[in-house]
């Protein structure tokens, strides 16, 4: 079967995530195909890579470790092992899927930090990442949506880092620059 196709990377997903993320990936892919043609960026390829985003999520510590020695990180890559997935996942959407589309690669691999500088592409994928309605609590999604809604993309991120940013202060867990630097370029 070709590793390329929609077929074998759900087929793939669904034996290597547990099914709540497997439906988390499918929302992903659906909202962000919605958010794609709103923007005017191309549907198929932010379906892709909605579907694909969380395809590491399931790799461990070490065996994530283990990828990203060879990989140019930055520091905020690195900070917790809950974001190890991301640059994971470009490398598995690489090697895995033959997933070359460098601009479906750099929306996996920024989709739980994001970088001050993201496209549109990577914006969406980020924030369908975060509304998706197979999973994700209305109570979470529609602050974000009313924000996209009424004030576009950069509005809906300010809201998302404002929440990340709260989380991480409750639970006194570090921030890592990154963050702190798309916030205040939000602002």
């Amino acid at each position: 079967m070709d590793c390329t196709s929609l077929e074998y990377i759900k087929s793939w997903l669904k034996s290597h995530l547990p099914e709540e993320r497997f439906e988390h990936s499918l929302g992903t892919a659906e909202c962000a195909y919605k958010l794609a043609e709103q923007y005017g960026v191309n549907p198929q390829k932010a379906y892709l890579a909605g579907l694909v985003h969380d395809c590491a999520k399931a790799v461990s510590k070490e065996d994530s470790l283990k990828i990203m020695e060879n990989m140019q990180l930055c520091e905020g890559e690195l900070i917790n092992p809950k974001t190890y997935h991301a640059p994971v996942g470009a490398y598995i959407a690489q090697k895995e899927f033959n997933i070359n589309d460098e601009e479906i690669l750099s929306a996996i691999r920024w989709h739980t930090l994001g970088n001050v500088n993201m496209s549109i592409f990577e914006k969406i994928i980020f924030l369908a990442d975060k509304i998706e309605e197979r999973t994700r609590p209305y109570t979470m999604c529609e602050p974000i949506k009313e924000a996209l809604t009424n004030g576009g993309l950069d509005k809906a991120l300010l809201i998302c880092y404002k929440n990340t940013i709260k989380s991480l202060v409750d639970r006194n867990l570090k921030i890592c620059s990154i963050t702190i630097e798309i916030y205040n370029s939000l602002l």
